[in-house]
């Protein structure tokens, strides 16, 4: 049976906006305040008169990604920050929605520590190939200083992908005929995606194919053995245990005392009651082979058996 094959009937799981430690809605969370706090902002902006180029010009190379290698050693956190960074509200709403309809689903079949590695190394490797791009080709080169990339695209393409590769029949709407199978929707959000940029942005097209391999590469890896992002977890349980006041202590180890003595004894014995028929067939290996062949156990009974009564 095939990995997809072993996922088809499995239940999609409900996700609570109150459970504790989910990563996809603390992705979508940080999202959502990443738009609002920007929001905010150009709204100030407007307030005091301010055009809209003062804005893009004073907070957005803060928080996005610049082609520019020069520029991106400014501000170089911003190779993580351009990720929950949306200069449109709708492409906001529609990245949110994509996220959550693949998210919810990579994270019932792989599990809950899967999808923020895979949206990090995603947004990662399409900023990385981003650059490579507006450095490689001529006709980008003239506009390098211009150039930033923003928004969570390459990230949700690198889920898509990886919840594709892991089931690509897992079937979703099941009240539709049976359900339609995932890989449909994926090739639905990957058209929608590829038309919105157009035909004059070969770097942004180029930046969400690298999060779409990335995806797939991860989901590979992890039929492999390998989980690439595991390190991930581990590096984010124990910086917020640092800051845990409720974090489980682990007791150190205190020598046991003990109530019996050690040395040449066990702490208990087993003792086989002692019966008359033990006892004949005893007598029997003596008479057979002699009394050094009986064994400490047999030598026991015969002692136990002169001290007390015979059952």
């Amino acid at each position: 049976m095939g990995e997809s094959e072993r996922y088809i009937d499995r239940r999609l799981k409900k996700i609570s906006l109150g459970e504790d430690h989910n990563a996809l809605i603390a992705l979508l969370s940080i999202n959502i305040a990443a738009l609002a706090i920007m929001g905010f902002i150009r709204i100030t902006y407007m307030i005091v008169d301010s055009p809209g180029a003062v804005f893009a010009s004073d907070i957005l190379p803060w928080s996005i990604l610049p082609a520019k290698l020069l520029s991106l050693v400014r501000v170089p956190w911003t190779l993580l920050t351009f990720m929950f960074i949306h200069t449109s509200f709708m492409l906001a709403l529609t990245n949110m929605l994509w996220l959550w309809a693949f998210g919810s689903i990579l994270q019932d079949l792989a599990g809950n520590d899967k999808i923020i590695p895979v949206y990090l190394y995603g947004g990662i490797a399409g900023a990385v190939m981003f650059i490579a791009c507006n450095y490689a080709i001529p006709a980008l080169r003239p506009n390098l200083g211009n150039a930033y990339l923003d928004g969570a695209s390459a990230s949700i393409m690198a889920i898509a992908i990886a919840t594709t590769t892991l089931a690509p029949d897992y079937r979703i709407f099941r009240m539709l005929n049976g359900g339609i199978p995932l890989w449909v929707l994926t090739v639905l959000f990957v058209v929608i995606d590829f038309a919105a940029l157009g035909t004059h942005a070969p770097a942004y097209l180029v930046a969400h194919l690298a999060g779409a391999l990335m995806g797939f590469v991860f989901v590979m890896q992890l039929r492999r053995g390998y989980d690439i992002g595991a390190w991930m977890i581990r590096l984010y349980d124990w910086f917020i245990n640092l800051f845990n006041p409720d974090k489980k202590i682990t007791p150190q180890k205190t020598k046991d005392k003990l109530f019996y003595k050690t040395t040449h004894h066990l702490p208990f014995e087993k003792h086989p009651i002692v019966t008359q028929q033990r006892i004949d067939e005893i007598l029997d290996k003596i008479n057979q082979k002699g009394f050094s062949h009986l064994t400490e156990e047999e030598k026991n009974i015969l002692k136990r058996a002169g001290e007390s009564d015979v059952y």
